[in-house]
């Protein structure tokens, strides 16, 4: 098993930023949004299951899962949410170990934005970086990508642990209310101490299996 760091964050935390970031340095990077992506596109492994469980009004012309129909209907069903997630969660969870075992960098970096909210993904991991944020600056940047109300982007946010909570669950913490630059100097800094421990990590492995 790879050492892995397990990224998180609210929405519109940044957290694809950091990953790419992370991604220039030569480290894997799993995102379980990308894997649902997959899962729920035109021919994706998900969609004959969720044509059966929510009929084909969600599944747009081209195939896909109608994204915009399906957020609108679990938002405020738990029993749709429940069953959408029952559909997509043991797909993701596959795929993500699939490609975890298969990576070769110094590290792995598992992209999971509800990691603290969901005990097996945390447990996947062996360190956890909270990508942080003002509330103020997730609304905004929340509402530029996606065209969504402030009322919206809040709704989304009370599905998820609340700021101080995930800052408090974290191992380490990245501050992305400044510049870039900033930003990309914090990830260096991080990735030279990841890498140091992955190294630590696999001696340690690596004894034990003598």
């Amino acid at each position: 098993m790879p050492y892995v760091i397990g990224l998180t964050g609210g929405i519109g935390s940044g957290k694809s930023t950091v990953a790419r970031l992370f991604e220039q340095h030569g480290i894997s990077i799993i995102d379980t949004d990308v894997i649902a992506h997959e899962l729920t596109a035109p021919a994706g492994l998900a969609i004959p299951a969720i044509r059966s469980a929510f009929g084909n009004d969600f599944i747009d012309p081209n195939g896909a899962m109608n994204r915009t129909r399906m957020r609108e209907h679990v938002f405020g069903n738990e029993d749709a949410r429940q069953r959408l997630q029952g559909i997509l969660h043991p797909m993701i969870r596959s795929e993500s170990y699939r490609r975890v075992q298969a990576a070769e960098s110094q590290y792995v970096m598992l992209v999971v934005p509800l990691l603290f909210e969901s005990g097996r993904w945390k447990e996947s991991a062996h360190r956890t970086l909270v990508v942080d944020c003002s509330e103020a600056e997730q609304i905004q940047r929340v509402r530029r990508r996606s065209n969504l109300s402030e009322a919206q982007v809040r709704a989304i946010m009370d599905t998820q642990i609340g700021r101080a909570e995930r800052l408090k669950l974290g191992d380490d913490v990245i501050d992305n209310d400044g510049s870039e630059a900033d930003l990309a100097k914090d990830v260096e800094s991080l990735h030279r101490k990841y890498r140091d421990l992955a190294t630590i990590y696999r001696s340690a492995v690596g004894r034990a299996a003598l």
